[in-house]
């Protein structure tokens, strides 16, 4: 459902993302981790046709991003790493306006939205103006926009950031049952989401993919620990 080919990204004389090769099949959930910078945000921002490659391409259900990126993104719900909001709107407001720009009207639009807002665990905060909600929230009405069409594929960029331990375990397990009928990557520093909500893992350095497994099979490269499998592979260059 994603097919990823020698994506390489550069900056000038940065390069961001160094010939990066993977796919994402149906069913799958794959936790791309990372430290800051190692190329994580910049990749998904290619997958789904925000920034354009250097060189390679990229695959969503069979259609090339580059070539055709209209009928691509129709297949991606995407949750970027600092959604926009309108803070002057309300939540079911704002998802009203989102499911409009994807073409739903009608009794099509409300049942969209009344079941993101089911799915995303908004209820209680439906009628209130995007201001006056916490990160946790605002957080949860990007993530509900994503959803809104229902789409095959799901790019999440960070979905428990400023989400309290409540808050992580509902959105962790929500993306562990999308990704039992849906194809899903979201990145993470956190590692307990690995073993939270991923079939899959895979550890980026400096653009360039470090580790690949299974949970388990990571833990035993880290000699149990996917912390310390973690600090030895993300760290190099600091070591004495």
């Amino acid at each position: 459902m994603i097919e990823v080919n020698n994506l390489t990204k550069q900056f000038g004389h940065k390069t961001a993302v160094d010939a990066l090769s993977f796919s994402v099949e149906k069913g799958e959930v794959l936790g791309f981790l990372g430290p800051n910078g190692a190329g994580k945000s910049t990749t998904m921002r290619i997958i789904t046709g925000f920034l354009p490659a250097t060189h390679g391409d990229v695959k969503i259900c069979g259609i090339p991003v580059a070539d055709q990126p209209e009928d691509a993104k129709r297949k991606i719900g995407y949750l970027p790493e600092s959604a926009p909001l309108y803070a002057d709107m309300t939540v079911v407001g704002f998802l009203r306006f989102c499911a409009s720009i994807r073409g739903f009207s009608g009794l099509a639009r409300k049942e969209a939205v009344d079941r993101v807002i089911e799915t995303c665990f908004l209820q209680t905060v439906v009628h209130q103006s995007i201001d006056t909600l916490s990160k946790g929230y605002r957080h949860r009405t990007c993530l509900a926009q994503s959803l809104l069409h229902d789409p095959e594929v799901l790019v999440l960029d960070e979905p428990t950031d400023g989400l309290d331990p409540n808050q992580k375990h509902e959105v962790r397990n929500l993306i562990r049952e999308l990704g039992k009928e849906k194809t899903i990557v979201f990145s993470t520093h956190i590692l307990e989401e690995v073993d939270a909500s991923c079939t899959r893992a895979m550890i980026i350095d400096q653009g360039k993919i470090v580790a690949e497994g299974s949970p388990e099979s990571l833990r035993s490269e880290g000699a149990g620990s996917l912390t310390e499998l973690f600090r030895k592979l993300t760290t190099s260059e600091v070591a004495t």
